[in-house]
């Protein structure tokens, strides 16, 4: 009887462990999806206020960009008018603009490009681009290739080359578009800011080796990896196929994605510092969902192997969609900004960071490739 029972229990618990490796319906992934957004929307009504955490910002920084990108994958695949209204309302207060002007060379203001980009495919107004395209025309004519010195950088501005280039038919967009991801990959820091051989990034040039975590290892800081991840993903979703410098991409992405899913924490999410899991440990959500939504989106392009990483995948929005959202839609274990696992610490379920905009963009990038891919 008692051999029963144990049996029995580990039978249930084969069980428990098999179905969190599971993806839940598109319906309950839409839902959660939609629930946190109505969270943000219902908190945020007014797109112009400005963002005061300790000091005041205005509502088109990187941060809210971010989120906005998550908001048109999520229209995307649920074309609400709601939706599409909220971020046309956004482009409108600003004028289209960038927070510094159509000279800015910071990689951050130009973030709420990809959207103002987005909405001009939607209704081709030409007032959308006018300024994000002045601003990149800058860089594109400007000898200067090194402005992307820490890898936030390539996911805020690199995907407005891309689209720039398709939407113009202009190779030049990709050819600075490559020379400034190939300076910050090869050039910054002493040997550039990618390790092939451990297949991540150091956040800038102050994560060079020797500096190390406390246990030895390189510091690879998760969100700044899922920029980087990210980053390559929505480049290679808009260039065509026979681009200059897609097989580098590619390979880049691969290779990111290969390291990445040897250090998933068994409960599915990532830790701040990826190959230090005993500094600043625990569960954390933006660097998380980048990396289900690049794997994902991996999966559904038929680049990364179904049967390697779905499991990767499942495990890692189960935790996000189960572990770190909350009833209300609010999500936890959101890192605040920084650039190293020490920052925005404690990191809990129920600790606000200081912007919650770009964790839930994050999160709705995850959800929307999770969302697409076959039962």
């Amino acid at each position: 009887m008692r051999r029963m029972i144990i049996y029995t229990l580990m039978f249930f618990a084969l069980v428990i462990r098999v179905n969190a490796q599971q993806l839940p319906p598109r319906s309950e992934t839409l839902k959660k999806m939609i629930l946190a957004n109505d969270y943000f929307m219902v908190k945020w009504p007014d797109v112009g206020k400005t963002i005061i955490t300790n000091r005041e910002r205005p509502s088109n920084i990187w941060t809210r960009g971010v989120y906005y990108e998550g908001l048109m994958a999520l229209h995307q695949i649920f074309p609400k008018k709601e939706y599409y209204d909220y971020a046309v309302a956004w482009g409108e207060f600003h004028n289209w603009g960038m927070r510094n002007g159509n000279t800015t060379r910071n990689a951050d203001d130009q973030c709420c490009g990809q959207t103002y980009i987005d909405l001009y495919t939607i209704d081709p107004r030409p007032e959308r681009i006018r300024n994000i395209k002045l601003c990149m025309d800058m860089l594109v004519s400007t000898p200067q290739d090194d402005d992307w010195s820490w890898i936030d950088a390539i996911q805020m501005a690199m995907p407005v080359f891309a689209k720039l280039g398709v939407l113009f038919n202009d190779q030049r967009y990709f050819e600075k578009m490559y020379e400034m991801f190939r300076y910050t990959k090869t050039c910054h820091g002493d040997h550039g800011l990618y390790n092939p051989k451990d297949g991540l990034w150091w956040r800038d040039k102050d994560f060079d080796p020797p500096y190390t975590e406390p246990n030895g290892e390189d510091c690879y800081w998760s969100r700044g990896n899922g920029w980087v991840f990210a980053a390559l993903v929505r480049v290679l979703d808009a260039i065509p196929l026979n681009a200059p410098h897609r097989k580098e991409y590619l390979r880049t992405f691969k290779e990111m994605a290969d390291a990445l899913k040897k250090v998933q924490r068994e409960d599915g999410c990532w830790n701040a510092s990826l190959h230090d899991p005993g500094n600043y440990g625990g569960k954390e959500s933006t660097g998380t969902s980048l990396f289900v939504y690049g794997m994902a989106w991996g999966i559904n392009n038929g680049i990364l192997d179904r049967k390697e990483y779905l499991t990767a995948v499942a495990k890692g929005w189960n935790a996000l969609s189960g572990e770190c959202l909350h009833d209300n839609g609010f999500i936890g274990y959101t890192q605040g900004t920084g650039k190293q696992p020490s920052d925005g610490q404690p990191v809990t379920y129920d600790s606000m960071p200081d912007f919650e905009d770009y964790g839930l963009g994050c999160f709705l990038l995850a959800g929307s490739e999770v969302y697409k891919i076959e039962p």
